[in-house]
């Protein structure tokens, strides 16, 4: 906390002291009025709002002066936009206009050399106490560090024969995360020649090897930086043999906040973390400020949920063997188990279009408002391995689930875009709930075939019968579906309402 604090100063004595430089060379005195000292404290309190939703006074945290240059070029920049703004509109600081802009390309300038000597002092120190505390002194140029970890073993994939690593490899990886993070990935370290070492976050230089395949790949850079995340995936994918490895790792939204309210004082936090949801998590999902927001963050520094990371890995071809909390930061190592689904149209807007099998096994789109975080329906095999079916035959602490998305379950609010599928006759009005694929697979056989001549429903026999296990929704549709083939007008009547009655008057849920 003490750093920020450093950091918040010291930002803002570069702005004060250039500020008034300008004003003196302007004014030819440096406090000309109460004027221009009141517009220094408005530039000074935007100034330090848009340094703390871009993140730049983090970069004491930084390893890489790439990271260093990008946050204040970043965060310089949309000032120098919404002064521009203010300039334009505000006669307050028509007087002042070229101070300001003087000021910001003189302060971002002062910035910029600051980084650059606070990233070199810093790997300089780090290096030196890294290379002493694997060697008791000052290695040799060459000298290696010995894996001192156990090995995993993985399934259906050829085990990999530990290997010493070269010290500047080590202390490169070290420089990148941390030394807790040096022994969890090094437990996976293949033979120099199969496993590929990157700190990237962009597909070419994985998919620019020379070498066509490796067993492991392992990039220290996380995922949130990726401009294209699935290009990158995808990249990797092509790259591994079949059973092959991958690790990364990301900062999930709730990390994200924990860090966040860490880092500040309190009262601070609360400030800094609305302006930090309102910059990254809201501009992205407008469409007036979606296109403002990547064209001035690149897509880095986005802010990402556990689903929908591990959806991305799950639909380019991979599957999880492991997670691990490290210093506030989720690494995970998963392996190659198919090509990449390369889908071109993933389901990331307020309305969705899931892919559910209808009437003889076609594929229908049914429509539903997003209750999951993006990506999630790759995860329902993941899911339903990790966590068990509570009643009605939902996963138990689905944490695919979005806050807002619960409430709209509770509220039904969810189901609303069916209508359209009703309309289109997609679906009926009571029939057998419309099933993706995965869920599909968990029915008997003699009951997949059966659903298959039916058209599914809008309202299924689950809130007339109130079933609580899945074999006790298996025998509620087979019970409404041999029903139906004899009376199939009275039968969607009777259960109609016998629905409706749960619905109202036992307050029936969908979970």
């Amino acid at each position: 906390m003490r750093k920020y604090i450093l950091g918040f100063f010291a930002n803002g004595l570069i702005v004060f002291l250039c500020y008034f430089f300008f004003i003196w060379l302007k004014f030819h005195e440096p406090f000309p009025g109460t004027r221009i000292i009141f517009t220094f404290i408005l530039f000074f309190i935007l100034w330090t709002i848009i340094a703390l939703m871009t993140e730049k006074y983090s970069i004491i945290q930084d390893n890489q002066l790439s990271e260093v240059r990008s946050k204040i070029a970043i965060s310089d920049f949309v000032t120098l936009v919404v002064f521009g703004i203010l300039v334009r509109y505000l006669r307050h600081f028509n007087e002042v206009r070229f101070v300001l802009i003087y000021t910001l390309l003189l302060a971002t300038f002062i910035e910029f050399i600051c980084g650059y000597l606070f990233i070199a002092f810093k790997k300089s120190v780090k290096k030196t106490v890294f290379v002493e505390s694997q060697n008791g002194g000052n290695a040799p140029q060459g000298e290696t560090a010995t894996v001192h970890a156990e090995k995993k073993v993985y399934p259906d994939a050829t085990l990999f024969h530990p290997s010493p690593l070269p010290i500047d490899l080590a202390n490169f990886i070290v420089e990148e995360t941390n030394e807790e993070t040096f022994n969890f990935i090094s437990r996976h370290f293949g033979t120099s020649d199969e496993t590929l070492i990157v700190s990237t976050t962009t597909s070419f230089n994985v998919i620019n090897q020379v070498k066509n395949s490796y067993r492991v790949i392992i990039n220290l850079k996380r995922i949130n930086d990726f401009q294209y995340i699935n290009k990158f995936f995808e990249a990797v994918n092509s790259k591994l043999h079949d059973g092959g490895i991958f690790i990364d790792w990301v900062e999930t939204f709730g990390l994200r906040k924990k860090r966040i309210m860490s880092e500040h004082t309190w009262g601070l936090n609360y400030l800094v973390y609305l302006c930090d949801f309102i910059f990254h998590r809201v501009f992205p999902k407008l469409p007036v400020t979606k296109k403002v927001y990547f064209f001035i963050t690149k897509g880095r520094n986005r802010v990402l949920s556990k689903a929908e990371s591990l959806g991305r890995l799950y639909s380019c071809g991979f599957e999880i063997i492991e997670e691990q909390f490290i210093e506030n930061r989720l690494f995970f190592v998963v392996q190659k188990t198919k090509e990449p689904v390369f889908d071109q149209n993933p389901t990331y807007g307020p309305i969705i279009k899931l892919r559910r099998i209808g009437l003889n096994g076609k594929i229908i789109g049914v429509y539903k408002l997003r209750t999951m975080h993006a990506y999630s329906e790759y995860l329902q095999g993941y899911v339903h391995a990790k966590y068990s079916l509570q009643e009605g035959g939902k996963f138990k602490d689905d944490f695919r689930i979005t806050t807002l998305g619960r409430i709209f379950r509770k509220l039904w609010i969810d189901e609303l875009p069916m209508l359209i599928n009703l309309i289109k006759g997609d679906l009926k009005l009571v029939g057998v709930r419309p099933l993706s694929r995965h869920y599909y697979n968990l029915y008997t056989k003699e009951l997949q075939q059966r659903r298959l001549k039916f058209k599914p429903g809008l309202i299924p026999p689950f809130y007339a019968d109130l079933p609580k296990t899945l074999d006790e929704i298996i025998a509620s549709e087979n019970k409404y579906l041999e029903l139906y083939e004899k009376k199939p007008v009275k039968t969607d009547f009777s259960y109609f309402f016998k629905a409706m009655y749960n619905i109202i008057f036992k307050h029936a849920r969908s979970n």
